[in-house]
């Protein structure tokens, strides 16, 4: 039996054996071994340039390996690509589209079918559909707006309402808090969680701060120095982890107000500050 069909991971939502990802001569990552459950929250932190990006796009199956193996949901990664939901990295919707929200969540669900709905049962299941995810984001008070009239963590949730819109099994979202203040971060962070929870949906996010997110996450996944390191927060995101990481000296301070900084790290992620603040 060949590696990548080995079904030992079945049990899980995500498992990656011995991964690697080549670029010419240049090794981005290699030996990343990871267990994601199904129903839990992840994060992938680690520095610009890291790989974090690409370790989403392997597991959805839009990046080949150069080594090693991946399974989602069951099967080798990109067969089971309608059971995905992916939140690409995005600057905020021009000012000027007068799109609805709630059409922006209905894209979700017709991707290139535009135009005007042909009434009927299928019409009905997408209006019900888009209601659902729009009220599993908090979104009906403003989804009937302009979405470039929202702000930025509106937008934000209708994005994510655009994911959830075909309920997927496995939701990947790509820095989906970059952009926003620290408030909306903590409140998307927060609506993940309850997305997770409440409906079972294994989420996996790319973020440069985890310090919004700590309190949801269940595992990190912290990518340096072409290597990964993965497990609970506690376990991952302290001196001694970090520092075998990197292979030089890293500290992990807690700061007063009980945000961690990681000290000593080469460009290291903003679990040590916010990149957007002024």
């Amino acid at each position: 039996m060949r590696p990548e069909e080995d079904h030992r991971q079945i049990d899980q939502a995500v498992g990656v054996r011995g991964a690697e990802v080549r670029f010419g001569d240049r090794v981005l990552w290699r030996d990343v071994d990871l267990d994601i459950t199904h129903g839990t929250f992840t994060a992938i932190l680690g520095p610009n340039g890291a790989g974090k990006s690409t370790l989403l796009k392997a597991i959805l199956g839009l990046q080949p390996l150069s080594d090693g193996w991946i399974h989602v949901l069951g099967s080798s990664a990109g067969r089971e690509q309608r059971r995905i939901g992916y939140v690409p990295q995005r600057k905020s919707f021009d000012r000027t589209l007068r799109l609805r929200g709630i059409d922006v969540v209905r894209l979700g669900l017709e991707g290139p079918r535009w135009g005007v709905p042909v009434p009927g049962p299928r019409s009905r299941q997408a209006r019900a559909a888009v209601a659902e995810a729009v009220a599993l984001v908090g979104a009906a008070g403003f989804a009937g707006r302009p979405v470039g009239d929202l702000s930025g963590g509106e937008q934000q949730r209708l994005v994510v309402a655009q994911a959830l819109v075909r309920q997927p099994d496995l939701l990947l979202l790509d820095e989906p808090l970059d952009n926003l203040d620290l408030a909306n971060q903590g409140a998307v962070a927060g609506l993940v969680q309850e997305i997770c929870r409440k409906r079972g949906v294994t989420i996996v996010m790319v973020a440069h701060d985890v310090n919004p997110i700590l309190p949801y996450l269940d595992q990190v996944v912290y990518l340096a120095a072409g290597r990964a390191v993965a497990g609970a927060p506690s376990q991952v995101i302290t001196t001694e982890a970090l520092s075998a990481l990197y292979g030089a000296p890293v500290e992990v301070l807690r700061a007063s107000d009980g945000r961690l900084v990681v000290v000593g790290a080469p460009e290291p992620p903003s679990v040590h500050g916010d990149r957007h603040a002024p």
